[in-house]
């Protein structure tokens, strides 16, 4: 059995006007918005958030960390899909 096949996870999709940071699945989301810093794992209830500036980043289920930093977007979860859309 894969590794993701054991492991709760979220399909993640990140992206800029015209750049594509992730889309796959992931074991976490952290980002920061008004309140800051905050985590999407498997489960989180339905979200939606402004992001202020500050750094992304996606623990895929496999490969290694994606990061990036943004100046601000939103982030939007609903039932582990987590779609993100980041100004830079």
């Amino acid at each position: 059995m894969k590794k993701q096949d054991k492991v709760k996870q979220i399909n993640v999709i990140a992206r800029a006007p015209f750049k594509l940071y992730f889309q796959g699945t992931a074991l976490s989301l952290s980002a920061t918005n008004a309140i800051g810093k905050f985590d999407v794992l498997p489960g989180h209830a339905d979200f939606f958030s402004m992001l202020e500036p500050g750094e992304v980043y996606i623990e895929p289920v496999e490969g290694e960390p994606v990061v990036f930093n943004v100046s601000n977007g939103i982030v939007t979860v609903r039932s582990d899909e987590v779609m993100l859309f980041a100004n830079m």
